[in-house]
């Protein structure tokens, strides 16, 4: 039963430090604030959410204790990091940082953003 839960930890923080490592990436990669702010709200919530659960297995499985300060952590960061990553791209586009060259759609022009008329 504990080479099981030890490959279990392992494969779940495996997993979490690839995503933050690809998130990494794709924060030096990417051309615009838009693309880095999904990487990094994306890839990295799930890096770090993959690593908190193979922790919090770790503690379950093999120490034989519930601990709840990491289930508070896994459900606070799963909602707040998505919800922030959305807040600062908005805030970009509405403060006018262009996009990338290489962007091919802009589904928000005309409707948000500070070259928008707005009717009285």
């Amino acid at each position: 039963m504990e080479i099981i839960a030890d490959v279990l930890v392992i494969f779940f923080i495996s997993v979490g430090v690839i995503l933050s490592v690809v998130a990494a990436l794709g924060l030096v990669r990417f051309p615009d604030v838009y693309t880095r702010t999904h990487a990094a709200s994306k890839s990295s919530t799930l890096g770090v959410l993959c690593i908190l659960f193979g922790t919090f297995l770790h503690f379950l499985l093999i120490e034989n204790h519930f601990n709840t300060e990491l289930i508070i952590a896994i459900a606070f960061l799963f909602i707040t990091s998505p919800v922030a990553g959305h807040l600062i791209g908005r805030a970009s586009y509405v403060s006018g940082i262009k996009l990338a060259d290489v962007t091919v759609r802009d589904d928000l022009k005309g409707v948000i953003g500070p070259k928008v008329n707005k009717k009285k």
